[in-house]
């Protein structure tokens, strides 16, 4: 198999600091982008010294942070000038904090799991398109089971400065927002890159032990259920070899715009009207996802928003 460059996002903990691990194991040039670097090179350490693989490297990322994308993109031309495999996996996932925004004033979590993605790939398309097998791949997860709930709508005008919602702010439904938004990303960024030969795909993520740095930063009550989960939860690693599979397997290299579950089997839109079969399937099984994704309106409504808010800096 070809050696190839992969950013991970998000690398130096959970499935981030697996997947980084199974690249290396496998021989192939990692880029760690973590955005704590002395809690990121004790990780690389690891992964260089179980690997026996030197071509681990480790750069600041912060995936809220524009200006440090920026930057980050900058050093990455000067440092590497090539690109394979990019994987989106750093999440703002903090249950039960308060609202809040990134140094551009958008909330956190929208600006770390969608805008970060968003920006990092445009900022690093033209690499993508000078390698011969291009992917990218945006960490996704089933909390997008609540959309099969036809009263439930993507949320995009609340994104801006001080929360003025009418309902209490919520971590968990900004973040389960987000990967909806995420998952509408894929469908479109596959059809925008499709002439340049770079593939996109969205890992439905249906659970995986949290890292402590994770659980850390939950509120006592969030803590105490992911706790719990955690007992139910496949290791990382589980994930990390999914995350491989779909970025280097020639059974995914004719796949693009797809959402693919846990046993690698590519997801299908719910239908228009199901029946009380079809809905439990829906909630119970891992083959489905809301149709609601599938909106060609709100794709391009997403995706303007998404250029707009990152235009000055592109």
């Amino acid at each position: 198999m070809k050696k190839r460059t992969v950013i991970i996002t998000g690398a130096n903990s959970g499935i981030g600091k697996a997947a980084s691990l199974k690249f290396a194991m496998e021989g192939h040039t990692v880029i760690m982008a973590c955005r704590s670097l002395q809690h990121g090179s004790v990780i690389q350490d690891g992964i260089i010294a179980a690997s026996n693989n030197k071509n681990i490297f480790l750069e600041e990322l912060d995936a809220s942070s524009s200006a440090s994308i920026r930057a980050f993109c900058t050093r990455y031309r000067d440092r590497y000038g090539k690109l394979d495999i990019l994987i989106h996996n750093a999440a703002y996932i903090d249950h039960g904090s308060p609202h809040r925004v990134n140094d551009d004033q958008i909330e956190l979590t929208f600006a770390t799991n969608v805008l970060g993605p968003y920006l990092l790939t445009m900022k690093l398309k033209d690499l993508l398109a000078g390698s011969n097998d291009a992917r990218v791949l945006n960490a996704g997860s089933n909390i997008i089971k609540h959309y099969f709930n036809p009263k439930l709508e993507l949320e995009l005008d609340n994104l801006i400065g001080a929360y003025t919602g009418d309902k209490p702010f919520s971590v968990y439904n900004s973040y389960r927002n987000s990967k909806m938004a995420l998952l509408m990303l894929t469908f479109r960024m596959a059809d925008e890159f499709k002439m340049d030969g770079i593939r996109v795909y969205n890992l439905q993520i249906n659970g995986a032990k949290m890292s402590k740095e994770t659980l850390r930063k939950f509120t006592l009550p969030w803590w105490m259920i992911a706790g719990v989960q955690n007992l139910f939860f496949r290791p990382t690693s589980f994930m990390a070899d999914s995350y491989y599979e779909i970025c280097t397997s020639a059974a995914f290299s004719e796949t693009s715009g797809k959402l693919i579950n846990h046993r690698l089997e590519i997801m299908v839109p719910s239908k228009e009207n199901p029946g009380i079969a079809d809905q439990v399937r829906q909630l119970t099984g891992a083959g489905i996802y809301p149709n609601y994704a599938d909106r060609t309106d709100m794709q391009e409504k997403l995706w303007v928003l998404c250029r707009e808010l990152t235009a000055p800096k592109l």
